[in-house]
């Protein structure tokens, strides 16, 4: 990982009021370190730790991107009811999940329209609204 990487991690994480631990450091960098979005799954991430040559537990995987989640720096976007993925753009946006290969990205959030909402039960507040349009490759 370079000190440019770290650098950038360590300024995600202090801009979400986190402390900058050395796992955390970790994480970020490989997350934000190159100033591109990401969609990791908690296993995806820890395989990427792996490759660096880092000691980070999958359970402490887990547990940063909670946090993460938590300090509003990421956002989990749960495709079914077993597979979450973590975002590293937090804005309103839809997402793409292919089935075949199971990865998700960002749809074209200038493409969709939502028109209308259903009536909220009484004493609900809308938190979000979530798109994931679920592809497969086609059999052409």
């Amino acid at each position: 990982m370079t000190q440019q990487a770290n650098a950038i991690g360590t300024k995600w994480l202090t801009a979400g009021g986190l402390r900058p631990t050395r796992q955390r450091v970790v994480l970020a960098s490989l997350l934000v370190g190159d100033g591109q979005d990401r969609h990791v799954t908690a296993e995806s991430l820890f395989a990427s730790v792996k490759t660096q040559g880092e000691q980070v537990s999958l359970a402490t995987v887990y547990n940063t991107l909670k946090a993460f989640c938590d300090a509003g720096l990421m956002q989990e976007v749960t495709v079914d009811g077993a597979r979450s993925y973590f975002d590293t753009n937090t804005s309103d946006h839809p997402h793409f999940y292919w089935e075949d290969d199971a990865f998700l990205t960002d749809a074209p959030q200038d493409q969709l329209e939502i028109a209308r909402l259903p009536d909220l039960p009484e004493g609900a507040e809308l938190t979000a609204v979530n798109v994931v349009l679920r592809l497969r490759k086609s059999q052409d």
